[in-house]
């Protein structure tokens, strides 16, 4: 791995209410690379502008030197394989291939059976979303909560945050805070992560507290767009 960061311009499309988007940006912070900002607004169709960047018209995309990338996850793959730094070893550093595995079972272990009942309650009908939220807790008990043993206090023992934190960050953010608010995730889902994944609240928590992963973030509006978006749905569905 290498950089020429001096060297570099990079322009990220994004929306800052996107979990999916949000680990880009924490890549490129945690990275200390220099970038600019365009929002784009996804409440509305895309502009052509954008989809000449993006046909799919999805967030987020990013000009790298000239060349488009697409899809949050590989993004941040990019980037911290383009760019050397303490979030991801490369496959020949000692260990570096072992570290590179466990991270990326535990990201694909996290979106494949977290990530979908996550959005699968917000999606779902009212009635459902107390049963829904406790399997999701569940769900972070049985899957998570073994391969968060050794965080210390982040992946793997890491000091500092690693590629996990940042592809999973927006969602950390999101599972935390939304019990706070009506009609988003039940207030149960806390109460069985403090019983049943002290590894995991300890680990989240530290996650969420990290300026690289905040800096971006609004709660209040992130909760309240969640809901606007909530209740439409669930009127167009009766």
């Amino acid at each position: 791995m290498g950089s020429n960061t001096e060297a570099t311009k990079i322009t990220l499309y994004t929306s800052v209410n996107s979990p999916w988007a949000h680990g880009a940006q924490i890549a490129l912070r945690e990275l200390g690379l220099k970038f600019e900002i365009v929002i784009v607004d996804v409440s509305k169709p895309r502009t052509p502008e954008y989809l000449a960047i993006n046909p799919r018209g999805l967030v987020p995309s990013m000009d790298y030197n000239g060349t488009i990338l697409t899809e949050s996850g590989l993004i941040s793959q990019f980037l911290v394989d383009t760019h050397s730094s303490h979030l991801l070893k490369s496959s020949s550093e000692p260990g570096g291939a072992l570290q590179r595995f466990r991270i990326g079972f535990f990201v694909d272990t996290f979106f494949s059976k977290v990530a979908t009942l996550f959005f699968g309650l917000l999606h779902g009908p009212e009635e459902e979303t107390e049963t829904e939220g406790q399997k999701l807790a569940e769900t972070i008990v049985k899957e998570l909560e073994p391969l968060l043993a050794d965080a210390g206090p982040f992946f793997g023992g890491s000091e500092r945050l690693t590629l996990a934190e940042v592809q999973t960050g927006g969602f950390i953010l999101r599972i935390l805070s939304y019990p706070k608010y009506d009609g988003l995730l039940p207030k149960s889902v806390l109460t069985i992560l403090e019983t049943k994944a002290p590894n995991f609240l300890k680990w989240a928590n530290k996650v969420a507290s990290e300026k690289s992963v905040t800096y971006i973030w609004d709660e209040r509006v992130a909760a309240e767009s969640v809901t606007a978006k909530m209740k439409a749905r669930r009127a167009a569905a009766k």
